[in-house]
């Protein structure tokens, strides 16, 4: 709950090794403090691009969900009867969301839902906002939204269906990273660098890709929306000042590497896979992802 006692810090930092599925040169693994599997609440996000769940998963982290994500209702059909979710993220704009909504039994009823569903939507309109409460949701959510609002919104609605409040952990670590994101703060070793709220979503959305290139295009997207009219240099000129912020050299970068040609990658990253079904060897942990390799100076 926002203001309640935090229970302590998620420690995303780098650890013993874990090979990563799919992937030869991505290893590294993390450490849970104060979050035991057990207490993790269970999101199910229903959305057809991998960089926004990757930035559900990330700021979830901050109110002890562990994510898993379906790009189909057949997918999140199967997770259901699974897995078990304790609250729903669903794209308003997927083919398939009504159809889940009322696989939810939520749609066109005056029940309150098993799920508790959170709508998001890059239509902000009143007449679309009505629309997804007439099919179900229990709140919307206008796209691109701010970390820090997702995480509340998600723990608010989880809380009116359980009756159990849940705290937000306002601080995870990445590296030598620390974050805290009710604050919009960042200590890196002796530094405090306190974020504007643009800052501290480009840099969750950086941290969120997992090591992956992410495009100036699509930053453009997920920071500002796509109607935003921008101009050329806005993503640029952003990621200057963050680095000027973080003290990261882009000639020797510790933190936001560039990508010539192509964008840019946060380099101390992260991709949580959720406590079930990993490896026994794994259980306490997720996986963190760490392209390996050299990025030529900007």
């Amino acid at each position: 709950m926002v203001g309640q006692a935090a229970l302590g810090t998620v420690d995303l930092s780098f650890d013993e090794v874990l090979r990563s599925p799919g992937s030869e040169d991505r290893v590294m693994k993390v450490r849970w403090v104060d979050a035991p599997p057990d207490d993790a609440r269970r999101a199910l996000v229903l959305h057809e691009r991998p960089p926004v769940v990757d930035l559900i998963e990330l700021t979830l982290n901050h109110g002890l969900f562990v994510v898993r994500a379906a790009r189909s209702l057949a997918d999140a059909e199967h997770l259901l009867a699974t897995w078990h979710p304790h609250m729903a993220i669903v794209d308003m704009d997927h083919d398939e969301s009504a159809e889940l909504l009322h696989r939810l039994g939520a749609s066109n009823s005056l029940a309150a839902s098993v799920t508790p569903v959170l709508g998001l939507t890059r239509r902000g309109d009143l007449p679309t906002k009505l629309k997804a409460f007439d099919l179900g949701v229990d709140d919307i959510l206008t796209m691109p939204f701010s970390p820090e609002e997702l995480l509340a919104r998600s723990i608010v609605i989880t809380r009116r269906a359980s009756g159990v409040d849940r705290p937000i952990v306002p601080t995870i670590r990445l590296g030598e990273m620390e974050i805290d994101i009710l604050n919009r703060v960042v200590r890196a070793g002796t530094s405090v660098v306190h974020l504007s709220s643009i800052e501290q979503s480009l840099l969750y959305l950086l941290a969120s890709r997992g090591g992956d290139v992410i495009t100036r295009d699509e930053i453009l997207d997920g920071v500002w929306g796509t109607d935003f009219v921008a101009e050329s240099n806005i993503v640029d000129r952003h990621i200057r000042s963050l680095r000027v912020k973080l003290q990261n050299d882009y000639r020797h970068p510790r933190f936001i590497a560039t990508v010539p040609g192509k964008g840019y990658r946060f380099i101390p990253t992260f991709s949580n896979q959720g406590w079930e079904g990993l490896p026994d060897a794994a259980r306490e942990g997720t996986e963190v992802q760490r392209s390996r390799g050299h990025d030529a100076p900007s």
